[in-house]
């Protein structure tokens, strides 16, 4: 906690000498064309929300149908700075889901903490806690600049649960060679596991193998940033860039989970691959219209029969249905996803410049799971609309998610019985 506590003074000085010295801009140059830095940065979302709850769902063993609740979804203090030419170091602290529950003994925490050399354009190399990984672009994506009211989170596959909000310690490298990106990546994760039981796949009790996992792109138009873990995966760019990429990658990690068969532990090897296409492109550039779309496909593998219900920003216990309380869901799982996201960004002069500020950017979000472990398909949709008064960092979000309600019958089959919705409104500010 002292050491915290003495991180955070830091970058209080800093900023407020970064503040004092360069126009409130939090950027430091190292030198006199600013090839090198250090620069700092701030982002927070507010969350308000009203909730229909799963069956069952308890908040201090009173049973609760539905709830509004206040929260911060994620906070995020970053300082990287470019310390010469080739060598680069970034950090980023904070953590997500301040709420009514987490309050009390919430805990900020070292998110990332890595340093990178860049041999050349097609070839970095760097060590530490990152986030860098394969698979999708969902993986490795900036939360700063989300289309949707959240993140696709089920592409956050094994999250705390052996891994740091996604991050973990280990080595990466990636390059740009040309119109392709690739990144490689290779991860220690954490000590992590429930007894074995018998006719349920979880985590294993056992040594964690090391993780590997690799993503290439093809970059048809612009290229896109890879300075950075979450440069490269923005949600929508409002028409800033025009960018068609086409996306492969995989993810694997040997031995992951478990169960046990006929009272002897099996072990399953965790194995993912995704193919996607992202496209965002400015269509009017007098009235700063854009098009956002993006569509992916996902095998994912955690053993035989896994599913995991996930609630994001939870603050509830209880719940009777197979979902658990709150507003969870299957989520993850072994199977096959099929994710699709579309936002149109309307001109910027809708309601003329007098009557209205900023843009809107209706957008819609829709996973399709098929798990093993379900009986039926499991469809997530998100409506949402962006309120953009200066793009991603002074923005307001309405959203609503419809999701399903599994339960089992007496044949054993685990079904959709019903649906429940959520409304949250999200306010984000970046201070940069």
């Amino acid at each position: 906690m002292q050491i915290m506590r003495k991180i955070l003074f830091i970058i209080a000085v800093f900023i407020a000498e970064v503040s004092l010295g360069q126009s409130n801009a939090l950027k430091l140059n190292l030198d006199e064309d600013g090839t090198t830095y250090i620069k700092g940065s701030v982002r927070t979302m507010f969350w308000a929300r009203y909730m229909d709850m799963n069956p069952g769902t308890t908040i201090n063993n009173e049973l609760v149908n539905n709830d509004v609740d206040f929260s911060i979804r994620r906070l995020r203090i970053a300082i990287q700075s470019q310390i010469t030419p080739k060598l680069y170091f970034y950090s980023l602290m904070g953590g997500n889901n301040i709420n009514s529950r987490s309050e009390k003994d919430w805990k900020m925490g070292v998110l990332d903490l890595n340093v990178e050399y860049e041999f050349a354009e097609e070839f970095s190399l760097g060590i530490g806690k990152h986030a860098w990984d394969g698979l999708s672009r969902n993986l490795v994506r900036s939360s700063a600049s989300l289309m949707a009211l959240d993140a696709p989170l089920f592409s956050l596959l094994s999250v705390n649960m052996n891994d740091d909000v996604g991050r973990g310690f280990g080595i990466w490298s990636k390059g740009q060679i040309g119109k392709f990106d690739y990144i490689l990546s290779l991860k220690k994760p954490t000590p992590y596991g429930v007894a074995a039981q018998e006719g349920v796949t979880g985590y294993a009790l056992n040594s964690p193998k090391l993780r590997s996992s690799a993503y290439v792109k093809y970059e048809f138009l612009d290229n896109e940033s890879n300075k950075t873990a979450y440069s490269g995966g923005a949600g929508t760019y409002l028409g800033k860039k025009k960018i068609l990429n086409l996306g492969a990658g995989y993810l694997f990690e040997p031995e992951m989970t478990s169960r046990l068969v006929n009272n002897e532990e099996v072990y399953y090897d965790f194995k993912n691959w995704a193919v996607e296409i992202f496209y965002d492109t400015p269509l009017n550039t007098d009235k700063a219209t854009a098009l956002t779309c993006y569509l992916g496909y996902f095998n994912t593998d955690f053993g035989l029969d896994y599913i995991r219900n996930v609630g994001a920003n939870g603050y509830t216990s209880g719940g009777t249905s197979f979902n658990g309380s709150g507003t969870a869901f299957p989520m993850m799982g072994t199977g096959d996803i099929v994710f699709f996201q579309f936002g149109y960004l309307l001109p910027k002069d809708l309601l003329g410049k007098k009557k209205f500020n900023g843009q809107l950017q209706p957008n819609i979000a829709i996973q399709q799971s098929y798990f093993d472990a379900l009986d039926d398909a499991a469809t997530v949709v998100d409506l949402g609309v962006n309120w953009y008064f200066k793009g991603h960092t002074n923005k307001l979000t309405l959203g609503y998610q419809s999701r399903p309600i599994f339960n089992e019958n007496t044949l054993g089959e685990i079904k959709e019985t019903d649906r429940k919705g959520m409304f949250a409104l999200q306010y984000q500010i970046v201070i940069n």
